[in-house]
């Protein structure tokens, strides 16, 4: 639908792909997506150091996508088990840029649909919009068939955190949990 085309370019991250060996794009050294401080689902204020130590991957999306979001975060959960005993040092994040109908309990519901370990965060307007502007990930309203209905046009892929808390990789949506599931592999390796 509309968000594959939109992360086909993320502005000032495509540095081409396989850079350090890696399936996806490699951006290490990038001076975004360098600030994460959103409530979870209960409340609690989350940042990037709250999963040092893990392999972490975050999602920007929004519950009632019909394609995307609900298969990028099943390629997540199909990684992590690929991953064995090394799937419990990766943590998913899904963060909501539809905190309009996303409520905590929509997305607590929503993510554990995924598995017991990922995590949602859901902002105010503001934060969302801050949040986007800090990882360059684009969203936007789009009018459904129905008065008063919508979708959410978004950037489509992940950003990967290695186990350090510092951005690594992006990867578009579509590459396969085979091919994240080697570069996460990669990143973990690092970690010892």
């Amino acid at each position: 639908m509309l968000a594959a085309a939109v992360a086909a370019v993320l502005p000032g991250c495509d540095r081409g792909t396989g850079g350090g060996g890696f399936k996806a794009i490699d951006i290490t050294g990038a001076d975004y997506a360098q600030v994460l401080d959103l409530p979870d689902t209960e409340g609690r204020r989350r940042t990037l150091a709250d999963f040092k130590g893990k392999v972490t991957v975050i999602f920007f999306g929004y519950t009632q996508c019909p394609d995307v979001c609900p298969t990028t975060m099943a390629e997540l959960a199909q990684v992590k088990k690929l991953l064995g005993a090394d799937g419990v040092r990766v943590q998913g994040i899904f963060v909501t840029v539809d905190p309009e109908r996303d409520t905590p309990e929509v997305l607590r519901a929503y993510v554990a649909s995924f598995g017991p370990d990922f995590v949602a965060l859901r902002g105010d307007a503001d934060e969302t919009k801050a949040t986007a502007k800090q990882f360059k990930v684009f969203y936007a309203k789009s009018p459904g068939k129905t008065e008063g209905s919508y979708t959410m046009d978004h950037t489509a892929g992940s950003y990967v955190f290695d186990a350090r808390g510092r951005v690594r990789l992006f990867t578009r949506y579509g590459v396969g949990a085979e091919a994240l599931a080697a570069d996460l592999r990669k990143l973990l390796g690092e970690a010892g």
